[in-house]
């Protein structure tokens, strides 16, 4: 690379925000290119701030999906949002993800009017699941997104269909710092392998549960080991939630539930790790988890 190159070369962090269920972690996942963040129809599903890495010959974006911001009810609620804050705070570029299938509403006034707070960042404006709607419908939106503030770029995009996922990454990169790169080429994540698999039996154990059962699920391991001589990993967790009848929902009819969890979980730890896995999961209850700050500590909050 030559001199007039490398100082052209661009590094920083962004962050998309919005409404739950708008996209964010599904489009993180891909412009990077692989599952990073875990995806669901619940709000609140993404709980850490995740870092995944996007390269490029001319620069890199490091990517922090983070929970959404929202008002909080206990005092998870209130660290997720402490975690934002922090967040967004530090990052090079927001990316406040609207859908193209649904109106402007109160969620993304608010939303809008928080992030006026950062003012280290700068504001794009990204338009999601383009898919769903008509040139004409699509149109009609960019314009109400628009109206809402002065914005560097406003991009619409298809995380289904991969559309504009390009121009965006260049957008976004292009808004970052002059800087060599900040992460290994070979490097997707800084998540370690033990959080990722606690985030997929996570995903798979939200599936089909009740809405006020997301905020009680917690997840942790106790083991992971790989048997001598065999392409095959041992692992051994554990699903909190915070009451005796939520354990029961979690459980099913005669374990039928966590069956169904462990099958789904278990093929994704599989992608992830490349190789076979034995996936014991137990589920216990930490009464009142969400509010109490020893038990938050003890399962990572």
């Amino acid at each position: 690379m030559s001199e007039i190159e490398s100082v052209q070369h661009r590094s920083g962090f962004a962050s998309f925000v919005g409404r739950p269920n708008v996209g964010k972690s599904t489009l993180t996942n891909a412009l990077v290119g692989e599952k990073i963040a875990i995806t669901s129809a619940k709000p609140q599903t993404t709980r850490r701030a995740i870092r995944g890495i996007v390269h490029r010959d001319y620069g890199q974006l490091i990517l922090v999906d983070t929970p959404g911001l929202h008002r909080p009810r206990t005092l998870l609620g209130q660290r997720l949002n402490d975690l934002v804050e922090q967040t967004l705070g530090d990052v090079d570029v927001i990316g406040f993800c609207i859908p193209a299938n649904e109106k402007i509403g109160p969620g993304d006034q608010f939303i809008n009017e928080q992030l006026s707070e950062f003012r280290r960042a700068k504001l794009v404006a990204v338009v999601t699941k383009c898919e769903l709607v008509s040139p004409e419908a699509l149109a009609a939106q960019l314009l109400a997104v628009s109206e809402l503030r002065n914005w560097q770029a406003i991009v619409p995009v298809s995380a289904v269909t991969e559309d504009q996922l390009e121009v965006l990454t260049k957008v976004l990169i292009d808004l970052t710092p002059v800087s060599p790169a900040l992460y290994p080429a070979d490097a997707v994540t800084d998540e370690s392998i033990e959080a990722r698999i606690c985030e997929l039996i996570r995903e798979a154990t939200l599936e089909g549960v009740r809405d006020e059962l997301p905020h009680s699920i917690a997840v942790t391991i106790d083991e992971i080991s790989k048997r001598k001589d065999k392409d095959l990993t041992d692992i051994h967790a554990n699903i909190f939630v915070e009451r005796d009848s939520q354990k029961g929902i979690i459980i099913g009819h005669r374990g039928s539930r966590l069956i169904d969890v462990g099958k789904r979980a278990r093929l994704e730890i599989e992608k992830l790790i490349g190789h076979k896995v034995f996936l014991g999961l137990r589920v216990k209850v930490a009464s009142e988890w969400q509010r109490d700050p020893k038990q938050l500590g003890k399962l990572g909050f």
